[in-house]
């Protein structure tokens, strides 16, 4: 395998660097933009903080609507509650960095595993491992039920931007603000039906290989699974100079026994290859509709991930209506939380002051 240091310096790679913003309340422009609904200037990429975590507390586990759900929890058991949501192929350890930022300023975080991931199972086995977007926010709820959370900041990225977002649009009263890397993230199925340009369509992949058996048995295979969801670490944060332990220690979420099920349901299920959930259904027509989301939020967009839709957040700008602002990460690629948690942290802090 090649070295991915030398490769990225061959290339000529490196990561964004400027001073970061103290992470105590709102501050300058960003937030007075806010407040006024304009939209912010880009945000430089964070200068490297106190990184280099490699783990969390002890976990802990609770039963919540179809789950047990395995999660972390760090900061004061009374402190505002925010709820940090991974993406795929990612794990709880995109915040390992961001989470001890955030307990610092008194917040109490709790950072979850999604369906299928790490120590998070299914209470029955009788229930379909369905990836369906509102089955995944649902357990979100499900969470907070369980914890006894009223209402929390939510903050995610990928799939777990997609269930904040969710979340924030049909539950309003759940969700204090919002932080949600990619913008407006809510599927629409028969939008997914049209084709993208070519070099967006590229980018995807991996969603039209788990449409084939090929795709669904790498996915079960350790090996070929291992090296596929490496390889897109690899590809979608292009200046992110992790080493293979960072890796190694997320991919142990990938041998959860749902989780191939859940990963191909959920991309085959966004292509309607795959059959939704009856339970579901109201919910899926509601956002179909592409509701409106209207709590405080802070988006950001990371400059090097390829999922990245391009303007600046102008193209989802209209889905937000509540106090708002936008972030440019120059530099980032998809990971953005562990590629810069002090700026993932910042944006936490300042949507809970908007």
């Amino acid at each position: 395998m090649i070295n991915r240091r030398t490769f990225g310096k061959a290339l000529g790679l490196g990561a964004g660097g400027a001073v970061a913003a103290p992470l105590a309340g709102p501050s300058g422009p960003a937030h007075a933009s806010a407040m006024t609904g304009r939209r912010a200037a880009t945000a430089p990429a964070p200068a490297a903080g106190p990184r280099g975590r490699t783990a969390f507390p002890p976990l802990k586990k609770v039963r919540a609507g179809l789950l047990e759900i395995g999660y972390a929890e760090l900061g004061p058991a009374h402190g505002a509650p925010v709820i940090c949501l991974h993406g795929w192929p990612y794990d709880i350890h995109s915040f390992v960095d961001v989470a001890p930022l955030l307990a610092a300023e008194g917040y109490r975080v709790i950072v979850p595993f999604l369906r299928g991931h790490g120590t998070t199972r299914f209470v029955s086995s009788r229930t379909v491992r369905n990836g369906q977007q509102s089955a995944i926010a649902l357990d979100i709820i499900a969470l907070m039920d369980a914890l006894g959370l009223e209402k929390a900041v939510l903050a995610g990225f990928d799939w777990g931007a997609r269930s904040a977002d969710i979340i924030a649009a049909l539950w309003p009263e759940r969700c204090k603000a919002l932080v949600s890397v990619g913008g407006y993230l809510v599927v629409n199925l028969e939008t997914n039906l049209q084709p993208l340009a070519p070099a967006t369509e590229r980018a995807w992949w991996y969603q039209y290989y788990f449409s084939t058996e090929r795709g669904r048995l790498a996915m079960e295979d350790k090996d070929k699974r291992h090296d596929l969801t490496r390889l897109l670490w690899d590809t979608v944060s292009p200046t992110w100079d992790f080493d293979d332990a960072t890796f190694e220690r997320t991919a142990t979420a990938f041998e959860n026994p749902d989780y191939a099920a859940i990963v191909i349901h959920n991309y085959r299920w966004r292509l309607s290859l795959a059959e939704g959930e009856r339970r579901y259904e109201p919910y899926e027509k509601r956002l179909a509709a592409r509701p409106v989301i209207a709590v405080p939020t802070v988006t950001l967009d990371a400059e090097r991930d390829p999922f990245t839709v391009p303007g600046d957040g102008t193209m989802y700008r209209d889905r937000f209506a509540g106090p708002y602002d936008h972030r440019t990460l120059k530099g980032i690629g998809h990971n953005v939380p562990q590629e810069a948690p002090e700026a993932f942290a910042r944006a936490v802090i300042d949507a809970n002051h908007l």
